[in-house]
């Protein structure tokens, strides 16, 4: 019998807090039971397994990451677009590290049209629109962006960045300038 005031939903959102805090990694249902003080079986009315948590807290960090590039994006195009894309995943994950590295937690599919990871592309997709790209050539360009979009923030959270100069915000906005150059140049292949 379900524990009275327990959720899927209150659990995710416990799960992402203390992925915030501890990291995504560390999340235990016994660590999220013990929040609640309530044993781990009285969670499994609400999730499977720690694999369905890990899977339902992504879907989760995803959603709440495309919510946001959607209202970032909304009116803009080429290289407002891409910079609006940008700092909306960099600043995800320096509000919510725990819940950006949810968001590379490993889904099996199908997903339906509302998934965030498929509102993510479509934004990504559309703000690449400006840039005049064939769709092969666009699908290229995306995992190169989505590429720069998570590695430069992992790197920087983990203070890959703290030890020279010039700073991460500066290489940050280089990067970003040389992004836009070359998605206006970007290279065709026959």
């Amino acid at each position: 019998m379900p524990r009275m005031g327990l959720t899927p939903d209150i659990l995710v959102e416990a799960a992402a807090a203390m992925a915030d805090e501890r990291g995504f990694s560390t999340l235990t249902l016994t660590e999220l039971a013990r929040s609640f003080d309530v044993k781990v079986a009285s969670l499994y009315a609400h999730v499977k397994n720690s694999g369905d948590l890990n899977a339902r807290l992504a879907l989760y960090a995803l959603d709440k990451l495309a919510s946001r590039a959607e209202e970032a994006v909304a009116g803009r195009a080429g290289k407002d677009a891409l910079l609006a894309v940008a700092h909306v995943h960099r600043d995800f994950a320096r509000e919510h590290p725990g819940l950006f590295e949810a968001a590379r937690y490993k889904l099996e599919g199908p997903f339906n049209d509302d998934n965030g990871g498929i509102r993510i592309s479509r934004i990504t997709r559309a703000a690449l629109r400006g840039y005049a790209l064939s769709e092969t050539e666009t699908t290229h360009a995306m995992r190169l962006l989505g590429s720069f979009f998570l590695g430069f923030p992992m790197l920087e959270l983990a203070g890959s960045f703290d030890h020279s100069r010039p700073s991460a915000e500066t290489s940050w906005n280089r990067s970003l300038d040389a992004l836009d150059a070359l998605l206006r140049s970007w290279p065709t292949h026959k």
